[in-house]
């Protein structure tokens, strides 16, 4: 397919995704389910899981294979733009006065559900074909425990914003835990990438890179990100364009020593001066990313998502375990961590449900172990499932905790009686 074919095919799919995820939004948000759910869920129901199996022809014709690549780097284009927004957020929210329990919330939930994946994958490593070609049954084991201990940051803040929960104890709680978590997760994925490999040239390369990387940040990051957002020769529209020019620069590089452009992306973010300007860019940029470039990301990850594998049963009982342990390890740790340090039982079950959210993030990360050689299609399929489920179970749990607790308020509050006539 040539340039002149392939332009008219990427306009009318682009508006296709974007119709398809904002009708699913509409739906899923009577229920209370914010956007990102909905378009995680469009994304895989544009693929072969169901209009692929319905209408096989109108899936071919809306997004054959050669469109494919279009796909990944317009939606790359979003995931950039994106991760400099979570970073930006990461860097708002300090831990302060909370510190020693936002660390053991944090610790344990990555701990928790990184030993259950990986101790999953090692008891059916015989019994369920979760292993790509030629990738280690530790790599893969790794990958599934650091898949399962990721939390999806970005949301967790958009939810705690949209229910009026900020500044509220488990609100802060779950912020500073949810940070702490992704960063440690995200080094962790950096690591087990890096080991994949095999060979040590590459993970020279790639860690060589990330101290070079790490160490031009810790130097001159803060005061090049500093001058381009206060300096007064600059104006707004001049801010966008040189945030764009090093996002994409800094992208390039990561992508270019192994450790990927959404780790590059969310490193500047959290660079960023908090500014009256820096805030207006983001403002700029984040509405473009959330709106027109995510939804192509998520049709791409939909249209690698083939729900007909968990036809197979094994894969299935393991799309099970899997959730299980993601529930578990995530939700049920961060609550016992958070009863520990002495949180009341309202605050660490809401600190759990929103913990146990994956979202956007895991699907960014099995993209990235999808590119890297390291998941196969039904490892892909399952884990997309825990996404799903993990991520559209948390606005309902939060209700029902909120129902619960109003239930109680009512039961233990004394009687009235009416003055005596």
């Amino acid at each position: 397919m040539t340039p002149t074919q392939l332009a008219p095919r990427f306009f009318i799919a682009v508006a296709v995704i974007l119709i398809f995820c904002k009708a699913v939004a509409w739906l899923l948000g009577r229920v209370g389910q914010p956007a990102v759910v909905s378009e995680m869920l469009a994304g895989v129901l544009l693929g072969p899981s169901l209009l692929g199996l319905v209408l096989p022809d109108v899936k071919d014709a809306l997004f054959p294979t050669a469109l494919l690549p279009v796909l990944y780097v317009v939606g790359q284009v979003g995931l950039v733009l994106f991760m400099f927004q979570a970073g930006y957020a990461f860097a708002a929210h300090r831990v302060t006065g909370l510190a020693g329990t936002a660390g053991l919330v944090s610790l344990a939930g990555v701990t928790a559900p990184l030993a259950l994946g990986v101790v999953l994958v090692l008891v059916t490593a015989d019994a369920v074909p979760m292993r790509a070609d030629g990738t280690s049954l530790g790599v893969s084991a790794a990958f599934v425990g650091v898949a399962l201990a990721i939390t999806a940051f970005p949301m967790l803040a958009r939810i705690i914003t949209e229910r009026g929960h900020a500044g509220t104890r488990h609100g802060t709680l779950s912020l500073a835990s949810g940070a702490l978590d992704d960063m440690v997760a995200w080094i962790m994925l950096a690591v087990v990438l890096a080991f994949a490999s095999g060979r040590a040239g590459p993970a020279i390369v790639t860690a060589g890179g990330a101290i070079v990387f790490g160490l031009v940040l810790w130097l001159v990051g803060r005061r090049v990100t500093t001058a381009l957002m206060t300096s007064p020769a600059l104006n707004d529209s001049a801010r966008v364009l040189g945030t764009v020019a090093l996002l994409f620069l800094v992208a390039w590089y990561t992508d270019e020593i192994g450790l990927y452009a959404v780790f590059g992306a969310f490193a500047v973010g959290v660079v960023m001066p908090h500014t009256a300007n820096t805030d207006r860019v983001v403002d700029t940029l984040t509405p473009v990313a959330a709106t027109v470039f995510l939804p192509l990301f998520f049709t791409y990850s939909g249209l690698r998502t083939e729900f007909g594998l968990l036809g197979s049963a094994p894969v299935l009982l393991f799309a099970v375990a899997c959730v299980t342990a993601a529930i578990v390890g995530k939700f049920g740790a961060c609550w016992a961590a958070a009863r520990l340090r002495g949180e009341s039982q309202g605050v660490a079950l809401r600190v759990g449900a929103l913990m146990n959210a994956r979202g956007l993030m895991q699907l960014i990360a099995l993209n990235v172990g999808l590119e890297a050689g390291i998941v196969n299609a039904s490892l892909f399929t399952v884990l997309v499932v825990v996404a799903l489920v993990t991520t559209m179970m948390t606005t309902p749990l939060l209700s029902w905790i909120e129902r619960r607790e109003a239930r109680a308020s009512r039961e233990v509050r004394p009687p009235t009686f009416a003055a005596a006539k």
